[in-house]
């Protein structure tokens, strides 16, 4: 016996409008995604492999300059793999925020076909620098264990919490800053401007604990050090981390993101055509 199908007429075309309309956003995502590997990266020796090795580069020389100029870290015994759990997560958040706040501005040609969506264009741009950052998170943190005797013990599901938390404040601030950058161009320089200090007020080079009050009261509420702490104690088994709050920066992150898509939704075609 064949089983009925118990749905209605308009339920059926419901169903079969909504599949075609996911596979097409879905092949937009990873049009868009390819499209910017080789725009991107494509262009220079290396290509794609070059995108991930010159950040990975960069991260090690600096926690090896920290070594340098400090006697001890904070926590633990080796510099490189402390000042890393801090760099990977801030180096992150700059770049996949920042490269999702300019996804309309760089497709901005592409969004004048019917089938492709604002939504398709930062989505593909986040998921494509997000991957990226998180292959370059792994090279860093794996070349540390494997060259230095660290004497950490790793907690995988932490560290998958941490970039999970990371995960939502870059899409968060970014697809907020999508539409700020679109409506006030004054915004982006603004924000350049005001994100120089972060590096120093996100606990990278030093832990929270230390900060006097009434000062860690307020940093408490920058979501980066949330992040990074929650990176920290999933290697350092003696730091507590107690501070951290993943309902925090995932709240933070949502709000943002929420924000962000229903302006977008409002007035992206206007701006893009101003």
């Amino acid at each position: 016996m064949h089983s009925a199908d118990t749905s209605t007429g308009p339920d059926r075309v419901l169903k079969s409008i909504a599949q075609p309309r996911r596979l097409a956003s879905l092949r937009a995502i990873m049009a868009m995604m390819l499209r910017e590997m080789a725009s991107s990266y494509g262009r220079s020796p290396g290509g794609y492999l070059w995108a991930i090795l010159e950040p990975a580069a960069g991260i090690l020389l600096l926690a090896l300059l920290f070594s340098l100029a400090f006697d001890a870290p904070p926590l633990g015994q080796n510099f490189s793999i402390f000042y890393a759990t801090g760099v990977v997560p801030f180096f992150a958040f700059n770049e996949v925020a920042n490269k999702t706040a300019a996804a309309l501005q760089y497709s901005r040609q592409l969004l004048a076909y019917p089938r492709v969506t604002f939504m398709d264009a930062i989505l593909g741009r986040f998921l494509l620098n997000f991957l990226t950052q998180m292959l370059v998170g792994y090279v860093v943190l794996s070349g540390i264990l494997l060259l230095f005797e660290t004497r950490t013990l790793i907690d995988f599901p932490g560290i998958a919490l941490a970039y999970a938390m990371l995960a939502a404040l870059c899409f968060g601030v970014g697809t907020l800053n999508c539409f700020l950058f679109l409506r006030f161009p004054v915004w982006q320089r603004a924000w350049a401007i005001i994100t120089r200090p972060l590096m120093i007020v996100s606990g990278v080079i030093f832990l929270f604990a230390t900060i006097p009050e009434p000062y860690r009261g307020y940093l408490w509420y920058n979501p980066l050090i949330h992040i990074i702490g929650q990176m920290r104690k999933s290697f350092y088994i003696s730091y507590s981390g107690d501070y951290v709050s993943p309902a925090y920066v995932i709240g933070f992150g949502l709000c943002g993101a929420l924000i962000g898509l229903l302006f977008l939704r409002r007035y992206y075609r206007d701006l893009l055509t101003r």
